[in-house]
């Protein structure tokens, strides 16, 4: 389909496909998200579906601001924490909705061994770095176009040795909504010399659109998970979650053991799981169902882990959207991605990408509902 011409800094309704009932219609528009200090303007991509469906993702970090999904009556509510404007964005916060990368998750030390050549990168969590360095891709403007009548394609090249990491990286996120109410993230990159790539969404879920997700019931679809360290690095052992804190094989109440970690854990969930099944193929990875609103989430993965996080350690009164205040445990994350720390442990799966070998990558975040009230079958 031929791309529709981009009129900025007004409102443009890029694609409009009219559904066979003619009251919904699935369509993307665009409009102004605001500009940098130094005049760079950023967009702001609206996608709806025919059930009702809202979807929003700026060009700033390729983040999502916003998903509103309809509960079991019908009601629609935004199920993700994010900010109304730009300007909240390029402030301090948790990495609310954004793109994660070169790197998602930590690096010990910060520096590793890549074809017997040590690599430095950022040292941005004390001796070690985190999530790409201290610019990392949730705080760069993306290129953002009409990719199809349902998906927005971001595009961003980190130049070679940004946050220390070599080799220039193309990288490509096309998002889309379907009208089966899922959003799917689909990454793509390419690199100009051996480099280290792992990438993520860092968006915050609360299917309740308000409150706190302690009585989401949580299912992780993972028997093992990585056991974390001092600072969270990987000690390098994988263990089984029976008879741990972290078993979350059966349907579970995120809330009732999450008081246990306060003391001698992160404060609540921070953990890498390791997914059932073959990486790189598309599998089941988590199922969350919230009891007051019936409204259910599904993560289904290529890649081999999901890092569960709960918001531990949030500033209290951060204002979101719509005026919400985000306290602490106000939202979720599930990020897929590697393994913390791979390229220091050889036995994790690998997460070295050569010039030869393209990037590829797919997460999806399935939508539905139950009644209202009812409980997440296993």
């Amino acid at each position: 389909m031929k791309r529709a011409q981009i009129k900025s800094g007004r409102l443009a309704t890029l694609v409009s496909m009219v559904l066979m009932t003619g009251l919904l219609q699935a369509e993307i528009t665009e409009t102004r998200f605001g500009k940098l200090s130094d005049g760079t303007p950023v967009k702001l991509f609206t996608l709806r579906n025919a059930n009702g469906m809202v979807v929003k993702f700026t060009e700033y970090g390729a983040t999502l601001t916003e998903l509103h999904v309809p509960d079991a009556n019908g009601k629609t509510a935004n199920v993700t924490l994010g900010f109304d404007n730009l300007e909240q964005y390029l402030g301090r916060h948790p990495a609310f909705g954004c793109t994660i990368g070169r790197y998602a998750n930590r690096i010990a030390g910060a520096k590793f061994e890549l074809d017997g050549k040590l690599i430095e990168v950022t040292r941005n969590s004390g001796p070690n770095h985190i999530h790409g360095g201290r610019k990392h891709f949730g705080k760069v403007v993306w290129n953002g176009e009409v990719n199809s009548a349902q998906s927005v394609r971001f595009s961003y090249t980190a130049k070679d040795g940004e946050e220390g990491f070599p080799g220039e990286l193309k990288v490509t996120l096309i998002v889309r909504l379907t009208d089966n109410n899922e959003l799917q993230l689909s990454y793509f990159a390419q690199t100009s010399k051996p480099t280290v790539v792992n990438l993520t969404n860092h968006a915050y879920f609360n299917l309740s659109g308000s409150g706190n997700i302690l009585d989401h019931e949580l299912q992780l679809f993972a028997e093992n998970y990585t056991i974390p360290g001092e600072r969270l690095i990987p000690t390098g052992e994988i263990a089984t979650v029976e008879g741990t804190l972290l078993d979350f094989r059966k349907p579970r109440a995120i809330g009732a053991r999450i008081a246990q970690l306060y003391e001698d854990g992160p404060g609540g969930y921070d953990h890498n799981y390791v997914v059932d099944g073959a990486p790189g193929k598309r599998r089941r990875a988590a199922r969350v169902s919230d009891p007051k609103s019936g409204r259910v989430m599904e993560v289904l993965t290529s890649e081999p882990a999901v890092q569960l996080y709960t918001l531990n350690g949030a500033r209290t009164n951060i204002k979101g959207v719509g005026g919400v205040v985000y306290k602490r445990h106000a939202g979720l994350a599930l990020e897929t991605q590697h393994y913390p720390d791979s390229p220091n442990h050889p036995h994790f799966p690998s997460t070295v990408l050569r010039p030869d070998e393209p990037f590829i990558s797919q997460t999806v975040f399935r939508f539905s509902n139950a009644r209202a009230g009812s409980r997440t079958l296993d």
